[in-house]
């Protein structure tokens, strides 16, 4: 009786995780767009109303966002694109729709960051005004405009900086000065690499360590190397022709926006109290992968001298203050490498899926 019960039990739970995996990986239909309300005002918007490619993107008419008495109503002027915006197109990894939505996403709206001006505030808000040029991540950014609240993930954008330069750093730029002030811990002097230097995270990441007094190695592929090096990197590894990972060199901080290298050989080129910080998965996978970044840092920080980190970084308004600062004081600077209009934002997703965008994917809200 024992054993009927525990395979009955067993067959319980076999079942629950079967249902659970479907409903998480199941892509219903996408859903027709809601009839707008007899007095709105429409705007243009990307949006898409299921889980899939680029195909499933469409540029609609839709109410612009409400306007509370906490928020304010920007005029999107530039917004970037950045990885996280493919992982909540395709709803991948499918953990990720327990808070997007099963099915289907709850909100269609695409797009976090973005720079504009100023339209209208609500009764509460006090910092700002119209008129005011401003930055940040808020949800919807690739429409012509965004709702955000005062207290949030926003700050101004200093006189001189483009709003193109100031919508290019709020995910990628934020995510390299916090992996290499908070998670690297990088001190004037030390050795830092960073694994795929001309991407959007690390071609910050060479600007902002270069900055904080660090000895800076790039690696990047064979068309990068110039721009990595006119970036400020002290050294270029050229992927294609060298692993720096075979090499003699120590590093004090590895961040890691490619994780195509084993920890393993990793450790090798660490020094014996040096980091390694992850801000990127490489794996393919849905299910599994995503969760091998974070355990395996964890458990090999357990039984090595050396730290390892992954991170998902936090938009916080000091820290887009600061870096804003830096792009108008001349020390940063987002290498922009193409410009989109928001009708083909489905051609600027599928260069994304690429892999191989140089810096920073633009998309004007504006533009026809």
């Amino acid at each position: 009786m024992r054993y009927k019960w525990l395979t009955g039990i067993g067959a319980v739970v076999a079942v629950s995780v079967a249902a659970f995996a479907f409903a998480l990986a199941r892509n219903a239909p996408c859903g027709a767009a809601p009839a707008l309300p007899a007095d709105a005002v429409p705007m243009r918007a990307a949006v898409h109303r299921c889980y899939g490619g680029p195909d499933v993107i469409r540029i609609e008419a839709i109410a612009p966002p409400p306007l509370a008495p906490d928020r304010m109503l920007v005029r999107v002027q530039a917004a970037a694109m950045n990885p996280l915006d493919k992982h909540y197109l395709h709803g991948t990894p499918y953990l990720l729709r327990l808070s997007a939505g099963l099915g289907r996403p709850g909100d269609s709206r695409m797009g976090v960051d973005f720079a504009g001006t100023v339209e209208a505030v609500g009764s509460d808000v006090t910092r700002f005004k119209p008129g005011d040029v401003v930055f940040g991540g808020a949800d919807g950014a690739f429409g012509e405009f965004v709702s955000v609240r005062e207290g949030g993930s926003i700050a101004r954008v200093p006189a001189g900086v483009a709003p193109e330069q100031a919508a290019s750093l709020p995910i990628a730029a934020v995510t390299a000065l916090q992996a290499l002030r908070d998670h690297g811990r990088l001190a004037p002097g030390q050795r830092v690499l960073v694994n795929g230097a001309s991407g959007g995270v690390g071609h910050f990441a060479v600007q902002l360590a270069k900055g904080m007094g660090a000895h800076v190695t790039g690696v990047c592929s064979t068309r990068n190397v110039g721009m990595v090096r006119a970036l400020g990197a002290d050294v270029v590894i050229d992927y294609t022709r060298e692993d720096f990972t075979a090499g003699a060199q120590r590093y004090d901080l590895i961040i890691d926006s490619i994780g195509n290298h084993p920890r393993s050989a990793l450790r090798r080129v660490l020094t014996d109290d040096g980091a390694h910080v992850q801000v990127g998965q490489s794996g393919m996978g849905h299910w599994i992968d995503p969760l091998l970044g974070p355990l395996g840092a964890l458990l090999w920080s357990q039984f090595t001298s050396q730290r390892w980190e992954f991170m998902l970084a936090r938009i916080d308004a000091g820290d887009l203050a600061y870096l804003a600062q830096q792009v108008a004081a001349g020390k940063l600077r987002a290498v922009i490498d193409r410009r989109y209009p928001l009708a083909e934002l489905p051609a600027a997703m599928r260069y994304l899926e690429t892999g191989r965008v140089r810096g920073k994917l633009l998309i004007d809200p504006a533009a026809p």
